[in-house]
């Protein structure tokens, strides 16, 4: 295959090892600066030039995007995905990972367990968000840190509130979040490739230091995950639409806490740890894929007039309970079920003999207007029950 690294580091360990791991299994492999390209909707169809030049011909890309380029890098990885070019993360995938607050949100709405985390802009909403988190000590971090950069442990709440108003104060968005004391300066990195976890580590903080990365310091090594915690990395990069992830997490008292899904994951600590060739798994896995160019299923499945994508919801008390897909009408209404939803697991292209239970989410790709009929009001909280008020019964005249 032809290969091209999006990166603006040729030189970095990362960006090396992926490129003798392509050259060694025969691919042709370039590393282009993402810098360098210009977006081209000029013509009948989507281009990209390079260095001003129209852009060869290539079966796969490799995005090895910055934080700081993130809206140009994305922006360039669209341009190849609308070209049909093979990338095994998309630029909605790398958009979600690099915000932290959507990562979470996104992971959240999946039952995915993360640290309890809130996200406030007001001065008097600090306290009750921290409160509402677990109260001090918390963790403070800036929504598009890395390398443990933008990461503060505020150990009392009145530290936390000055903290958090200093970086406000500076047009910083921040989150709060529980300090994991159980995870005493430790994490676990899981690399996911495709639908598994190719390599693992675990790395300790230095000393005092409760940031565990590497950049800050940390030592690695090796581990060996149970199936708990590479369910969680695996689900967790695939929910953010990312086939090469880096998924940190936390070791909590109940299981695994994912903090961090990364696009981008440095490959010289783990290799090194791990003693895995992880640049070739990375390789091998884009070779098999090329001849399937992943797709933005929605824009393209939303094309036909009146047709569209939903979910829709199998209430408890709905008369889908107890049906199977073949009988419950939908197919007469000209809507197919893509895939079926239940709990943490999905099951693709759903057979027709499959009983739909209470609590399963349908996604589905048909009329809209036959969609719109069937999809339940949103969800609401339940009301508190509130106090009795002091005079309960009005006087009497």
């Amino acid at each position: 295959m032809k290969l091209a690294i999006l990166s603006r580091a040729p030189h970095a360990y990362s960006t090396q090892r992926l490129r003798a791991a392509a050259q060694q299994r025969g691919h042709q492999v370039k590393v282009l600066n993402t810098l360098r390209f210009a977006i081209d909707l000029a013509g009948p169809e989507p281009d990209l030039q390079f260095r001003g030049r129209q852009l060869s011909d290539y079966d796969a890309i490799l995005p090895r995007i910055g934080n700081s380029i993130t809206y140009f890098g994305t922006a360039v990885v669209r341009q190849f995905e609308q070209m049909d070019v093979y990338t095994p993360n998309t630029a909605n995938g790398i958009s979600n990972a690099r915000d932290k607050l959507r990562a979470n949100q996104i992971l959240s709405r999946h039952n995915i367990a993360l640290p309890p985390t809130a996200f406030v802009r007001n001065r008097a909403d600090v306290r009750p968000a921290i409160e509402r988190v677990g109260g001090a000590p918390v963790v403070i971090k800036l929504l598009e840190g890395t390398q443990g950069i933008g990461v503060i442990l505020a150990p009392q709440v009145k530290v936390a509130e000055a903290i958090i108003e200093t970086l406000h104060s500076t047009k910083q968005n921040v989150l709060i979040q529980k300090f994991i004391a159980e995870s005493r300066g430790r994490d676990i990195r899981a690399l996911v490739v495709g639908d598994r976890v190719v390599a693992a580590m675990r790395r300790v903080a230095n000393g005092d230091e409760f940031r565990s990365n590497v950049h800050r310091g940390g030592t690695v090594e090796p581990v060996e995950l149970t199936p708990e915690y590479e369910q969680a990395a695996v689900r967790s990069a695939q929910i953010m639409g990312l086939k090469v992830a880096g998924v940190d997490m936390l070791e909590g008292e109940h299981g695994p806490l994912v903090m961090e899904v990364n696009s981008s994951p440095g490959l010289q600590g783990i290799e090194a740890a791990t003693n895995l060739d992880v640049a070739g798994a990375i390789i091998d896995y884009i070779a098999n894929q090329v001849a399937f160019p992943e797709i933005d299923v929605r824009q393209r499945l939303t094309v036909s007039t009146g047709y569209g994508v939903a979910e829709l919801l199998v209430h408890t008390n709905a008369d889908l309970v107890g049906k199977t897909l073949g009988e419950s009408g939908l197919w007469e209404r000209d809507i197919t079920v893509l895939t079926l939803h239940r709990g943490a697991n999905v099951i693709p292209n759903p057979r027709k003999g499959v009983l739909l239970e209470s609590g399963d989410r349908l996604l589905c790709f048909g009329k809209l207007e036959e969609m719109r009929s069937m999809i339940p009001e949103r969800r609401r909280r339940r009301a508190k029950v509130r106090k009795l008020p002091k005079q309960a019964m009005p006087t009497s005249e």
